[in-house]
């Protein structure tokens, strides 16, 4: 059996069903507060270890191993009466973990790093409250959603009511996972003909197995936020256009000073390529960069090849945008 979320973690805080954790050291011991933290934001609808996924396909493993000391929001999974979430919870939890990695670590400023929908959240954050934000990566999180592919097309105003999915409850994982399945309707092939090529190498069955099992665990989307995440992003494009408001404030990306770096992968369907590469546009930072990685939206992050192209490259960013 394949040892999932390996890295040695202590639970400094939860509210509701979220929890954020602390990562150790691979000798067990608790992180230097000199280090830089790091909070990584995983996507609101996935189980939170695929950054953490299993011994050799970490990238927590590979932050901490590079000095740093690394934090992780796990979201947790929405229980019923969490269809009242709103969006705009959502994001002001993001800034209460900040704030808490900010009073543990004694540092001034945090580094992020979000993935996916945790990436369009971490920018959100950092637009808000830029003075928290040392450095920011958008790890294939949508920002333009214009640019958002099939995805956007099937979400169109004209054919799909958000209010009206989510007016039963929360959005269930297999109604979201759907969708994702629509985008490559032959990948289930693909993947069990690429299952029974795998027998016989234990290594390659393990990191099939350690991904199929993050895969069938995906989580709910609160009803509530769904509706304005659908609404304001996807359908009006707000965020990309400024118009998008958390609480009262408008967002304005171009608040965002801090030294961004967006990571886009060639093969992505779920976050095209433009779609969040349009953060190095929007943001008012000064110093922007862009990486782009072999591989799909999922595979980039802990397929074969991360250890050697997406981790060291985070690392190196990070150390040279924090030490500034």
């Amino acid at each position: 059996m394949v040892e999932l979320a390996p890295t040695p973690r202590d639970t400094l805080f939860r509210e509701g069903t979220a929890a954020l954790y602390r990562f150790r050291s691979a000798e067990g011991a608790a992180p230097r507060p000199s280090r830089a933290p790091l909070l990584l934001v995983p996507s609101l609808i996935n189980r939170w270890y695929v950054l953490d996924l299993r011994p050799g396909a970490s990238l927590a493993r590979a932050l901490v191993d590079a000095g740093f000391d690394v934090y992780c929001l796990d979201w947790g999974v929405p229980e019923s009466e969490d269809r009242y979430l709103e969006w705009d919870a959502v994001v002001a939890r993001v800034g209460r973990m900040v704030r808490r990695v900010q009073r543990e670590s004694g540092a001034p400023r945090v580094g992020l790093l979000g993935y996916c929908i945790g990436g369009t959240l971490s920018a959100i954050h950092a637009a808000l409250e830029p003075e928290s934000v040392g450095a920011l990566v958008n790890l294939a999180g949508p920002i333009d959603f214009a640019e958002g592919g099939m995805l956007a097309h099937m979400v169109d105003p004209r054919w799909f009511d958000p209010a009206a999915i989510a007016a039963a409850g929360n959005v269930s994982a297999e109604q979201m996972q759907s969708g994702f399945v629509a985008l490559r309707p032959t990948a289930q092939i693909g993947k069990w003909l690429s299952f029974f090529d795998r027998l016989g190498d234990e290594q390659r069955m393990e990191a099939f197995q350690a991904l199929e099992e993050w895969s069938s665990a995906n989580i709910p989307f609160p009803g509530a936020a769904y509706g304005k995440y659908i609404r304001d992003l996807y359908q009006a494009n707000a965020l990309a256009k400024g118009t998008h408001h958390v609480a009262g404030r408008r967002v304005d990306l171009g608040q965002i000073r801090c030294p961004v770096l967006t990571v886009v992968t060639d093969r992505d369907v779920i976050c095209p390529p433009p779609a969040a590469q349009a953060l190095n546009d929007l943001s008012g930072s000064s110093d922007k960069s862009l990486l782009v990685i072999p591989g799909g939206h999922v595979g980039a992050v802990v397929g074969g090849s991360a250890p050697k192209q997406l981790y060291p490259k985070l690392a190196e960013w990070f150390g040279r945008a924090l030490s500034n």
